[in-house]
């Protein structure tokens, strides 16, 4: 059996993949500043200490040219940022990006299939994102089956700590009539595809994700691993929100958790914004959204008063300057940083 593990994102990156936005149904009203709101996200990433690159899919040589000016106009190091032409439906690359893989002391993809969270219609230019990258990098892409078929999962499903534990969550992996993505799948089915595709020998199951996102519980919006040990669960105290009894809920579940060594995770609580609505729709504004990279950690923020306590009990957490990114128009998209970004692995 071939020797295979899944790397904690605060393991050393090559680089950052994230997708340039140029699908304007995905910000409806709010497209025009897309551009300068990935640029900040990039800059903050090459621009850093280190030698993270930052590796960005445009649809077209036309896209590239524009991306290019635009980062130039926001004084991003391009030396540090590789532009690859990969068309895609929507492009949140968390989602249809590759999951990268240590297999057998090599970087390697784990090839999940994509089916744009079994809601909307067009998915194929982002299902074959996997098998492009793959190429591109010159590794390979094994594609990940069970019971005879391909297995659809996003990385916004789960966040892991690098030692054999995955957290995710009922709601969007076995709910049996809503964004069904594998028919029929139990605990246990998921629970082989987790060793079989990613080397998971330990998972933790929450009950549901939080209200506005269109997922159906993508974990990455209220639960997060911070180190080996430790998470960051979202909270809501206003008992009225819809969100306190779903955040309840898997802080129960996760009282009773353990790690893949048979210990009880540490558990600190993450303060949620103030309900952001855009045109009467609740969005999935969180802090836990963020994206770790080798030189800092990078924050949803939502010019609310939450913010500041928010950065403060990340940067207690981790051993990297944490940064705040505006994200209030990023998240009419019903995604945020975490959910637009993918990292690459340093070669083991």
């Amino acid at each position: 059996m071939s020797a295979l593990r899944l790397p904690a994102e605060w393991e050393p990156h090559a680089a950052t993949w994230i997708t340039w936005p140029q699908n304007p149904r995905d910000w409806p009203g709010k497209f025009a500043p897309m551009a300068w709101a990935f640029a900040e996200i990039i800059r903050a990433i090459a621009n850093a200490p280190g030698d993270e690159r930052v590796r960005v899919a445009v649809g077209s040589a036309a896209v590239a040219k524009r991306a290019r000016g635009q980062l130039h106009k926001a004084q991003v190091d391009l030396s540090r940022v590789d532009i690859h032409v990969i068309p895609t439906d929507r492009g949140w690359m968390r989602d249809c990006g590759p999951c990268f893989v240590e297999k057998d002391g090599a970087l390697a993809v784990s090839g999940f299939g994509f089916d744009a969270w079994s809601k909307y219609p067009e998915y194929h230019l982002d299902a074959a994102v996997p098998q492009a990258v793959a190429d591109i990098l010159g590794l390979a892409c094994t594609p990940v089956r069970h019971q005879g078929r391909l297995v659809v999962f996003e990385g916004g499903a789960i966040d892991i700590n690098g030692r054999g534990t995955l957290v995710t969550t009922e709601e969007c992996c076995l709910d049996p009539s809503v964004q069904v993505r594998n028919p029929g799948y139990t605990h246990a089915d998921y629970e082989a595809v987790f060793a079989a595709g990613m080397g998971i020998t330990n998972t933790i199951w929450l009950a549901d994700g939080i209200k506005g996102d269109d997922t159906h519980g993508h974990v990455d919006d209220f639960c997060r691993f911070v180190d080996a040990r430790t998470l960051v669960l979202c909270e809501e105290k206003n008992a009225g929100d819809d969100n306190h009894a779903i955040l309840e809920e898997n802080r129960e579940r996760l009282e009773s958790a353990k790690l893949e060594d048979g210990s009880k995770p540490v558990v600190v609580r993450l303060p949620m914004p103030a309900p952001l609505s855009f045109d009467g729709l609740r969005l999935p504004a969180s802090y836990a959204n963020f994206l770790i990279t080798n030189a800092a950690v990078l924050v949803p923020t939502f010019n609310d008063a939450n913010d500041r306590i928010a950065l403060g009990i990340l940067a207690e957490c981790f051993d990297r300057p944490v940064i705040g990114i505006h994200a209030v128009d990023l998240v009419w998209g019903l995604g945020t940083i975490h959910c637009l970004t993918r990292q690459e692995p340093a070669a083991p």
